[in-house]
């Protein structure tokens, strides 16, 4: 597994990570003798990065995070939490004392006196040009319950917004074979600045695994059910906000197109770790052999042919919808 330096925390991390949402909600049950499998299963593999968020589950995946490092406390982790779910999304809620209420919070579920790096969770877009915010967040790593801080975005304008800022480390951002935006000015701005890049909802939601039909189906509690078009969520987080329908005939095309010897959600998670600037991807994994199959992608090596795919399809499906030029 290769490692890159994740922004301005100055860590290296896993190229392949695991991002933990199915551990505590919204992707149907895993239990947690299967979710600390999962963690278990991804640190052999050389999974060093793990993301999560104080509102998955209600903090039931960093909880169980919690008692896996308990177990593990030689494993060389990375924990990346996220904060600011836990009220209405309104901008007056991102102040200092929720911000000291949250991170101590995430302390108390992840057993640890300092969180390695906090995120602000999608908020609205005022929050990223707040002075306040960001001085907050300046004392909360003076203060030592932060080692660093970010922010996780829904659209290219929040982050560029927040790269701007002089102790940002990290954005996390949506960044998968039907979902190019963020590759125009994001990630080249953010090497420019020094600031890593967690490229979140890889495998746009299982549809880049290959394995989904127009028939298939999701449990009621799944938010790729409930989610679908946006009804509980921004729809950017369920299939990429892209129409299931033509994502399963996109996927299709992306499957004839990736080599022999390396599985569809490989060469998936591999194209995007193949983004200049891109620090870590955060796959999920509910099972053991999936999170072994995810690690194995920071290992596979593509050639350019995939890459004129990935633009073809998106021209074909995507842009129009998601991306028009102006």
């Amino acid at each position: 597994m290769h490692s890159r330096t994740l922004g301005r925390t100055g860590r290296e991390v896993s190229v392949i990570g695991l991002g933990t949402w199915q551990l505590g909600a919204d992707w149907g049950d895993v239990s947690e003798s299967d979710a600390l499998d999962v963690l278990g299963a991804s640190v052999e593999s050389g999974v060093t990065f793990f993301d999560t968020a104080d509102v998955y589950g209600d903090g039931r995946s960093e909880q169980i995070i919690g008692r896996f490092r308990a177990s593990n406390p030689d494993a060389d982790i990375t924990v990346a939490t996220k904060m600011g779910r836990r009220l209405d999304q309104l901008p007056a809620n991102y102040v200092r004392q929720n911000f000291i209420e949250w991170t101590d919070r995430s302390r108390r579920n992840l057993g640890v006196d300092t969180l390695d790096l906090v995120q602000l969770h999608c908020p609205p877009t005022p929050v990223f040009e707040s002075d306040a915010v960001y001085d907050a967040l300046d004392e909360l790593v003076a203060n030592g319950a932060i080692a660093a801080y970010g922010v996780s975005v829904e659209e290219t304008a929040q982050a560029l917004t927040a790269i701007a800022r002089p102790n940002l480390a990290t954005v996390q951002i949506i960044l998968n074979a039907f979902r190019l935006k963020p590759l125009d000015e994001v990630l080249p701005r953010a090497q420019e600045a020094g600031v890593g890049i967690i490229a979140r909802v890889p495998l746009a939601s299982g549809l880049l695994s290959g394995k989904y039909t127009t028939a298939t189906t999701f449990a009621e509690n799944d938010h790729r059910s409930y989610n679908r078009n946006g009804e509980a969520f921004d729809q950017g987080e369920t299939f990429s906000g892209v129409d299931f329908e033509q994502g399963v005939a996109a996927a299709q095309e992306f499957a004839e197109a990736v080599p022999d010897g390396v599985t569809v959600p490989q060469a998936a998670l591999a194209w995007v770790v193949d983004q200049p600037g891109v620090s870590t991807v955060i796959p999920g994994a509910r099972n053991v052999e999936q999170a072994r199959a995810n690690a194995a992608a920071g290992d596979v090596v593509l050639d350019e042919g995939l890459d004129s795919e990935v633009v073809r399809i998106y021209e074909k499906y995507f842009r129009e919808a998601v991306h028009p030029r102006w």
